[in-house]
This record gives structure tokens, sequence and C-alpha cells, in this order.
């Protein structure tokens, strides 16, 4: 039995930050790693600046106090800081952590999506914030801005939710828009099931779509360097390999159930000395191939 462990006695909690923020001066700040040029010159270094520019510090850098009297080491936030630096700023607000780990810090955390990009645009601009603004704070034009803001129009909902939080180019959904709503519910899963979300993949599964499932049945579909012959070919192998894929999904729970008991029935059997004994006097090709079933670690096919 569990022995219950009274709150007290755990000890005190030690807080990863102190509670409050500090104004630093950022010369007084030590980075601990150099931001080289080819970093300055990237999209996503022009928009940290411009945001700030723009709107502010939206999220305060994390230090850690220094050996050395009224420094700080710098663990996450090199690139707002250097733009800070760079647009005149003497100094920044900061938050203050207890130790020098920086591993649970921004770098650890997933990219934004599409889908959520775009949710959060659409959003500003119905609270009355400009799209000039919007498109400053973002270091993107107006029109790059008015094709976020409208990414999922013509979008079914389920097809929304299944790539709400999947890393898509804005062209995949250029061409699931070319698709009706089964057909894109259909392709969103294609992508998910392939972890392909490349613009070459989609279009592929839009040449291999029926002019039935197209968002606009009545206008044959042309596809660049691609016979008729050759659509209708595609059109018939990834309706196969939809079944295919319909198939395993129905009965892989069931399968892998069977392959973990297999297993570790298996297991037992080579590990009973005897019977070890016995299958390498007289079946070693089995003993070996149950020898690689108890040592599996995946059932995916080994690079």
């Amino acid at each position: 039995m569990n022995r219950i462990v009274e709150p007290v006695a755990l000890g005190e909690v030690i807080q990863a930050f102190s509670a409050d923020t500090l104004i630093i001066a950022i010369d007084a700040i030590l980075p601990v790693r150099a931001i080289g040029k080819t970093v300055k010159a990237s999209s996503k270094y022009r928009q940290i600046a411009s945001s700030i520019a723009e709107i502010g510090l939206v999220e305060p850098p994390v230090v850690c106090r220094d050996r050395q009297a009224g420094s700080y080491l710098l663990l996450d936030g090199h690139l707002r800081v250097e733009a800070l630096k760079e647009l005149g700023h003497m100094d920044v607000e900061c938050l203050l952590s207890t130790d020098d780990e920086a591993f649970t810090y921004n770098k650890r955390i997933s990219r934004l999506s599409p889908i959520q990009e775009q949710r959060m645009i659409a959003k500003a601009i119905e609270r009355n914030v400009s799209k000039e603004a919007i498109a400053k704070a973002l270091c993107i034009n107006v029109r790059s801005l008015v094709r976020k803001a409208t990414l999922i129009d013509g979008i079914c909902e389920e097809a929304v939710g299944l790539l709400k939080d999947k890393i898509c180019p804005l062209a995949v959904f250029d061409v699931l828009r070319k698709m009706n709503p089964i057909r894109q519910i259909e392709a969103a899963e294609l992508l998910i099931n392939a972890n392909n979300y490349s613009v070459s993949y989609a279009t592929a599964i839009l040449a291999g779509t029926p002019q039935a499932q197209l968002a606009d049945s009545t206008t044959p579909k042309r596809m660049k360097g691609m016979t008729a012959e050759a659509l209708a070919r595609m059109e018939g192998e990834l309706s196969r390999l939809q079944q295919s894929i319909t198939s395993i999904q129905e009965t892989y729970g069931e399968d892998h159930l069977h392959l973990t008991v297999v297993k570790g029935y298996l297991a037992k059997l080579v590990g009973n000395p005897k019977v070890a004994r016995y299958l390498e006097e007289r079946q070693p090709e089995f003993l070996s191939e149950f020898r690689n079933i108890v040592q599996m670690t995946s059932t995916l096919p080994a690079d």
C-alpha cells in the first residue's frame, strides 16, 4: 500500500523564476551564443525587430545572475535583445531565472501552425486592428496578410480541425480548396497518415481525385505535364492506396495487441534453456527468428 505523504514533508517548492521582472541594462546582459550575420538577415529576425518596433516587447527575455556582480547571463531571447540594441534601447524588462538551465525555454516550443496563425490574425482584425498595423508588426505586406487571414476560406470545418496543428505550406490549402468537402477530409487524412504536408504531395492527391469530387466538377481537370490517361491511372492507384490504409487502420490495434502477446510468449519460450537447446538442435532458423521478434522494439522497418 502506498504511504500518504503530507505536503509539509515534501519541503518548500522552489520557484523557477523570481516573482517580479527586472529592468536590466542591455550592456549588463551577456549572451551565451553569438548572433551571426546570416541570422540577422533572416526573415524571423526581421519579423521580431518589426514587431518590437511596432507594438513593443511582448515576451521578456530570460536571464540568470552571473558570478560577476552586476551582470546577467542571457538564457532565452537572443534575437529580441539584439533587435532592441539595433533599435536603440538601453535597457529591457527581463524574467529572472533561479538557475542557468535553458533547456525548457522557447527553443523547445512547437512552431505556430498556419491555421493557428490565421485565427490570431482574424481575431485581431475583428478587434478593429488595421491590416496595415498587423502587416507591419509581422513584417509582411498587406497582400500576404490578407492571404493568411483568408487561409481557411473554402475549407470545410472537419479538414480545418484535422490540420489545425500541422505545419502546412499555405499553398496546400490552395490545393485543398479545389476539392469538395468530403474529398478535403480524405486528403487531410492522407497528408496526416503519410506525415507529408508538402505541396507536391497535396498536388498528387489532387491529381488522383475523381472529377466528381472536385469543387468545380464541370471543368475538366488539367495537370501540367500529365495526360488524361495518366490522371486516370493516378486516380485508380490513389483509390487503392486509400482503401489499403483504411483496412490497416481498422485492424492495427488488434494486430498490435496480438503481436505484443506473441512477443511475450516467445520471450518465455526462448528463455527456457531446454526449449532453446531443443530448437537450436532441431530448428535453428526458428530460434533465430523467435529471438529477433523478442528483441524487436518497433514494428516500423529499419532505415
